[in-house]
């Protein structure tokens, strides 16, 4: 819910950012029906509220945002997931994308570096009942090897080069989104997909994310 007070109706707001996401070239219908139940003004701080189904980035504290809702559906989209598929993502943030990819139906494993940034998504994930997210608080540039190999893997945060341990993490047939770059926000979103045992991978446009801290990042 929404402060008491306020004319801001987020289920409304939700379903109108849907439509322009549709309208905009999402169409996996499993990211949209995602999208419309998942209620993102949850996972922005207090005072953005208002603003979370803008399609812009917005701050979540110590440097770090949370990505725009076309950039969740794009990157959602483009892993091509099925339901019961074992997702890592590499920077949970505010949490907004693992939730997005287990109301899809996958298993999702999701390593956040920060503290704060642990606890907050981890306190908010576990209110919304969303049981099929597994959170780890280490160094995201080295996986998770223990829940490894998985189908899907996503970066929310842009880094050098792609990290060794994630390529080894990733099942035979799997896809990998990742921001990668030599400047720091400043990146082309790479999908690699491992094919008949070869790496493959295709460039996907520019992207700006922040940066992506670890012994295989900045």
């Amino acid at each position: 819910m929404m402060a008491r007070g306020t004319a801001i109706d987020p289920r409304r707001l939700r379903l109108r950012m849907v439509r322009e996401l549709a309208a905009r070239g999402i169409t996996d219908g499993r990211v949209l029906e995602a999208m419309s139940r998942i209620p993102r003004h949850l996972f922005v701080p207090e005072g953005l509220r208002s603003r979370a189904y803008e399609d812009c980035p917005l701050p979540i504290g110590y440097g770090q945002t949370i990505s725009q809702p076309s950039t969740v559906a794009l990157m959602s989209q483009m892993l091509e997931t099925s339901p019961g598929m074992r997702v890592l993502e590499v920077g949970t943030g505010s949490g907004y994308q693992a939730a997005v990819l287990a109301a899809m139906g996958c298993t999702v494993y999701t390593v956040e570096r920060l503290k704060e940034l642990y606890q907050s998504a981890r306190a908010l994930l576990q209110q919304l009942d969303l049981r099929a997210i597994h959170m780890q608080r280490s160094d995201g540039t080295l996986g998770m090897p223990a829940a490894a190999p998985f189908d899907r893997i996503i970066v929310t945060a842009g880094g050098p080069q792609i990290p060794p341990p994630l390529l080894e993490q990733l099942a035979v047939d799997g896809i990998m989104l990742i921001p990668v770059g030599a400047r720091p926000r400043t990146q082309r979103l790479t999908r690699i997909m491992r094919r008949q045992g070869r790496l493959c991978s295709e460039d996907l446009g520019p992207a700006v994310f922040v940066d992506l801290v670890g012994d295989h990042g900045w």
